[in-house]
Formats: structure tokens, C-alpha cells, sequence
């Protein structure tokens, strides 16, 4: 299936934020938890993130202290100079993208500086780990960006 043009599953996602929301804050966080890397691992033997790439068309991961020293050296630029030309300050101090879609996705939705890419990418959607039931509201947002979070939440919150 082509993620990034079918929308069933984001529309589905939206009217289904309620539901979700009430699973998340009604689970047992230690039992979900343990659940989450057989979810994270089955959604992406369906779900192919070169296909869709919303994560990178809709959002901006922050760059960390160690994210701009490997992203800098890996582009043989100045930090300071990564920083000038790409990012910018959000309203939580955090450096985020300038610009959407991310700078460094390629027309194939492969991503130019994916061996270096910032923590948040090589995490996102943090299916995996406790990110999912720690912060609630983002996994609700990833929901309608991120067909896995989808998928996994729908695994879930039908039991």
C-alpha cells in the first residue's frame, strides 16, 4: 500500500483521537510497554517508511548538542554555519528545521544525511520504547502522521 497517498488511515486516526486518548490514559503503562517492540516491529514488516516520509514532510525533529557536531562534520561545514543556514530556535529553545519539508529529504523520500541523521529521526515514532505511553499527546499527533502509530494504536486499543 502507498502510505503517503492513501489518507483512510489518517482520517480514521483523527476520528478515532478520543479513543485512543482514553486507551492511553486508562492502560497499565509497565504492560503496554512490554507489548511495544512486537507491535513496532510487525507494523513495519507492513509499512514501508519510503513510501509516505510524512514524519519528514510535517515535522521537525530537534537537534541536539551531539546532533549538530555529526551533522556538521558530516556536511564539512561550521556548526555555527549548519545552524545559520538550517535551523532555527523554537519557542521551547530547541533548534528545529527552518523550513517543511525537511531540507535533507530527497524527491525519493530517502533523506541525504541518513547515516547522521538527528536522534528524534532515527526514533521516530517511538513505538519501540516508553516515549509512546510517556507522552501521550505526541503519540495522538503521530497518529495522523505516522501510519505504524496508527496501525499500533488501532492493534491496542481493539482489545
Amino acid at each position: 500500500m502507498d502510505w503517503s497517498t492513501n489518507t483512510t488511515w489518517q482520517k480514521k486516526a483523527k476520528e478515532k483521537t478520543k479513543i485512543y486518548q482514553r486507551f492511553l490514559n486508562t492502560v497499565k503503562p509497565a504492560e503496554l510497554i512490554k507489548k511495544l517492540p512486537a507491535l513496532h516491529e510487525e507494523a513495519f514488516q507492513k509499512i514501508d517508511c519510503l513510501d509516505c516520509a510524512n514524519c519528514c514532510k510535517n515535522h521537525s525533529p530537534t537537534f541536539k548538542s551531539t546532533d549538530l557536531k555529526r551533522i556538521s562534520k558530516f556536511l564539512r561545514i561550521k556548526e555555527t554555519d549548519f545552524i545559520a543556514h538550517y535551523l532555527k530556535l523554537d519557542e521551547d529553545n530547541d533548534f528545529v528545521l527552518q523550513q517543511s519539508p525537511c531540507t535533507f529529504l530527497n524527491a525519493d523520500n530517502t533523506c541525504r544525511i541518513y547515516e547522521v541523521r538527528p536522534s528524534d529521526c532515527a526514533r521516530y515514532p517511538y513505538t519501540d520504547e516508553d516515549v509512546f505511553i510517556k507522552r501521550k499527546s505526541l503519540t495522538l499527533t503521530n497518529a495522523s502522521v505516522c501510519p505504524a502509530v496508527h496501525a499500533i494504536l488501532e492493534k491496542l486499543s481493539a482489545v
